[in-house]
Order: structure tokens, then C-alpha cells, then sequence
């Protein structure tokens, strides 16, 4: 799979291309495409964001670490099935063992964090690509999902993490490499595809 050169950086495609005559020129995305992804990855986050809150207000952090760990899968299989697009969420620092990020994904949230270490504001980072897949034209899009001043409660520096919190995310998430963000940093992001 070779993908083609994210529309959203046109500067980096400009240096990219120009050393590499024989690379394709960049994929436009499909109409409507683009702003099906924006309004996906304005809505199924801030849902999540009310359901953990509710439950923070309810139960504290070591219960919302058991909601979030369910409903966040679930809501995001819902609104997949929903509006047709494949969603979930990945982390180069994933809690989730199922959080760990594909290639693009990947280059994706390291393109993230290099931009938020050259000072651009996480929550306006986002990216696309038309790829190809299994022989087959996919669009590809990323939102970056900064760390809200809610979430270092359970995702914050392991020293500042209540014994609750520790001892819930360790029977849950033995392996749990989520931890140690403050707020503003890239917690991780929102991937959306659907098929062209």
C-alpha cells in the first residue's frame, strides 16, 4: 500500500513531490467526504466527553474508567454504524490494547505531535488522505483529540492518580501506557474511512 500525499499539508507535498517525479499527484477527496469526517469528529468525541463527565459527576474517576473502557467502544460502533464510516480511536500511548495505531495512523499522530511541539493548538489539527486498500480507493481522516482538563484524572502523571484510579486501570488495563499527559497535549486521535 503506497498512499498518496495528504491533501492537508500542501507544503509538505510541494517538497515531497518535488523530489519524486514518478509519485502520483494527491487524490481530491469525494464531495461530501470531508464534511461528513469534520461533522463525525466534532460529534462522537463531545458525546463521549458528556458520558464520561455524567459519570465523573456520579461515580468519580475509578467509574468512569469502567464506563469509558464500554461505552466509548460502543458509541463508536454505533455512530460506524450509523453514518457508514469506519471510526475508532488510536494513541501512540494507547490504554486500550486495541488502541494501537496502524501505519497511517501512526504517521499521523507523530505529524500531530511535531506540529503541537512547533506550538500549533492541538484541538485544530487534522488530516486526509485518499489511500489504497485491498486494491481499492479509502479515504482516510484524523482528528487530533487533545487531553481535556477532565481526562488527567485517569490519564494524567501516574504520581497524581488517585489509588482508586491505579487500581482500576491496573485490573483493567494491565498494560495501560495512557498515562503521564497534561491537559492540551495530544491524548491521542479519532480515525475515520470509508471506502470511495
Amino acid at each position: 500500500m503506497k498512499p498518496t500525499v495528504s491533501l492537508a499539508m500542501p507544503a509538505l507535498a510541494a517538497l515531497v513531490l518535488g523530489g519524486c517525479a514518478a509519485t502520483p499527484a494527491p487524490v481530491a477527496a469525494p464531495p461530501g467526504y470531508l464534511e461528513q469526517a469534520r461533522n463525525l469528529a466534532a460529534t462522537v468525541p463531545a458525546n463521549l466527553l458528556g458520558v464520561l463527565s455524567a459519570e465523573l459527576n456520579r461515580t468519580g474517576p475509578a467509574g468512569a474508567i469502567e464506563v469509558c473502557s464500554v461505552k466509548a467502544p460502543q458509541m463508536a460502533q454505533a455512530a460506524s454504524q450509523k453514518s457508514g464510516w469506519n471510526i475508532r480511536r488510536a494513541s501512540l500511548r494507547n490504554r486500550n490494547p486495541k488502541g494501537v495505531p496502524d501505519p497511517w495512523e501512526r504517521t499521523a499522530l507523530e505529524r500531530f505531535d511535531s506540529q503541537v511541539a512547533a506550538g500549533v493548538a492541538a484541538s485544530t489539527l487534522e488530516t486526509w488522505q485518499v489511500v489504497t486498500e485491498n486494491g481499492k480507493p479509502v479515504f482516510r481522516y484524523a482528528k487530533a483529540l487533545p487531553t481535556q482538563p477532565l481526562c488527567v484524572q485517569c490519564h494524567g502523571p501516574t504520581a497524581m492518580l488517585s489509588e482508586p484510579v491505579k487500581t482500576k486501570l491496573h485490573a483493567l488495563y494491565p498494560n495501560d501506557r495512557g498515562t503521564g499527559f497534561t491537559p492540551g497535549q495530544i491524548r491521542g486521535a479519532l480515525f475515520l474511512k470509508k471506502p470511495i
